[in-house]
């Protein structure tokens, strides 16, 4: 039997010579031809795959819709029907979240027992809630028969999932547990690094600032009688005194904030190492105020 074929129009790219008055040059020759391209045969398979799916998924949305209007007729009894309604939803949303949690586990037999478990729990609860509201209104049958349409809709989504499901062996399945793990337990460092260099940045923060409160001059200090009681607290700069001058000792004790002439001459003369002259010093202190 012949392969089925179509044909598809595809552009081939070619430098080809090309002369105008005597001068040749490669350009580009742009050509559209048509190839037969072999038809692949159709994958049944996959068609039945994506209809299961398909079919799960409306069976899946049947379900809650049917449960949602059950128990919310039976909640309206109680409380306002936006209320009841609201709460009803998630009767079958529960285990259908837990669905969703076994297949995204689907690999890892183990951890996948916690939500498989829980959602059949789950829907127990909400079949009984759907019998409870058949009871309530006196129609038994219409409570067991649409109790079984959640049971319906989970059962044929498990059979969706066994179909997508891809089982992996002994040795597999503990080589993907390993490299899992080596994982997980380097994305969960990622927050404890985190919250670790966090509080390592506060303690340096800490200790930093006790270290500048604690060198800081205290100018009631006896330990330190160089210098005087009238001195602001300030970080003191070692000075070189033999480069030292006059004008530049009264312009630094003027930015230091001292405008007593006779403070200024004291700390002049402690800055110098010497007496200063008190002239001198009124000189400058009178440029220094004129300048401001």
């Amino acid at each position: 039997m012949r392969r089925r074929t179509k044909t598809e129009t595809i552009e081939r790219n070619s430098l080809v010579p090309h002369t105008v008055d005597g001068k040749t040059e490669l350009v580009l020759d742009k050509q559209k031809i048509e190839v037969e391209v072999p038809v692949p045969p159709r994958d049944w398979d996959q068609l039945v795959r994506t209809a299961v799916t398909v079919g799960a998924c409306v069976l899946v949305t049947a379900s809650l819709v049917w449960t949602t209007a059950s128990i919310g007729d039976l909640l309206a009894t109680a409380t306002i029907a936006a209320v009841a309604y609201t709460a009803a939803v998630a009767f079958d949303a529960t285990w259908i979240m837990c669905m969703a949690v076994e297949w995204l586990l689907r690999s890892d037999p183990e951890r996948a027992k916690g939500p498989r478990k829980a959602g059949h729990w789950a829907l127990a609860v909400s079949m009984a809630a759907v019998f409870a509201h058949g009871y309530v209104f006196n129609q038994l049958i219409v409570g067991a028969v649409g109790a079984l349409v959640s049971a319906l809709a989970k059962g044929g989504w498990t059979i969706a999932m066994r179909v997508h499901a891809r089982p992996l062996d002994p040795l597999t399945q503990q080589w993907v547990a390993k490299r899992r793990a080596a994982v997980d337990g380097q994305l969960a460092m990622i927050p404890i690094r985190r919250e670790l260099q966090r509080g390592q940045s506060m303690v340096e923060a800490e200790r930093r600032a006790l270290e500048l409160d604690g060198g800081s001059a205290d100018p009631a200090d006896p330990d330190r009688p160089e210098q005087s009681a009238d001195r602001p607290d300030r970080t003191v700069t070692p000075i070189d005194r033999t480069t030292l001058t006059t004008k530049d000792a009264v312009r630094i004790v003027w930015e230091d904030g001292i405008r007593d002439r006779s403070a200024v001459i004291r700390e002049v003369s402690d800055r110098l190492g010497r007496p200063a002259s008190p002239d001198s010093v009124a000189r400058y202190l009178r440029d220094l105020q004129r300048g401001a």
